[in-house]
């Protein structure tokens, strides 16, 4: 370094705005701290590993196939390992029933930095094309409904007939203590949680691609009820860590 540059540094001017921007960032912190508000989260982890849910806790339903992703890169991308991937049967449906089968895959997040992976990104960016989404409130039970979205993807392979190849997804967030249907409002939600040292989030999709039959939005968001009286208060129970 010249002795140009040097004089440069030992200016008054800037050594008095070195010295205000770092008492600046001594200051948010310590203001932050003071009100209680948390801008890095701690990690918080699952009660129980998402692979502990026991086949017999989801009864009525059937656990017919347990896939794990074996591409680390699509892990990677995926931003965590906490996952369960899940081919799920009703048997209380009819054997050819649209709903008798669907594709369970939840993920959980301890460090809820961003949102990632949502199957409109998901499916479109493997050649899908996305026909059709919406927002819904799923019915289970509580007096109250919970938001959801609907999707309806259909194959790169259908081929001419614009019906073959279909199949709808649903899914839905929850984020510490509350549920949301989309992206968005689940980023709104984590923002809401600057006073919690902790904070995580959890991605429920269910994908209508394992039966021959394809349902209507209304049977997938009627099959996705059914299941969801089973698998949220299991999870909110057993597996879900409380924020605080």
């Amino acid at each position: 370094m010249g002795a140009g540059n040097r004089s440069t540094f030992l200016q008054p001017a800037f050594v008095i705005c070195t010295a205000v921007l770092a008492l600046a960032g001594v200051g948010m912190s310590v203001m932050t701290r003071a009100l209680g508000i948390y801008l890095k989260k701690e990690p918080l982890p699952l009660k129980k590993p998402l692979s502990a849910i026991g086949e017999q806790e989801l009864a009525p339903y059937k656990v017919r196939e347990k896939h794990t992703i074996d591409n680390e890169k699509v892990v990677e991308s995926l931003g965590t390992e906490d996952y369960i991937q899940w081919v799920i049967e009703d048997p209380r449906e009819p054997i050819t029933g649209a709903g008798r089968k669907l594709l369970l895959f939840i993920t959980y997040y301890d460090v809820p930095d961003r949102v990632p992976h949502v199957p409109e990104e998901c499916y479109t960016g493997g050649g899908y094309d996305c026909l059709s989404q919406a927002q819904v409130a799923f019915d289970v039970g509580r007096g109250a409904s919970i938001p959801g979205r609907f999707l309806l993807f259909r194959a790169p392979s259908g081929g001419l007939d614009p019906q073959a190849g279909q199949f709808p997804v649903v899914y839905l967030f929850r984020i510490n203590r509350e549920y949301a249907g989309n992206r968005d409002d689940a980023r709104m939600a984590l923002n809401r949680c600057i006073f919690h040292k902790h904070s995580y989030f959890s991605k429920i999709e269910l994908a209508f691609n394992q039966a021959p039959a394809v349902p209507t939005k209304d049977e997938a968001i009627a099959a996705s009820e059914r299941l969801l009286r089973v698998l949220l208060p299991l999870l909110e129970q057993a597996y879900w860590p409380d924020p605080e």
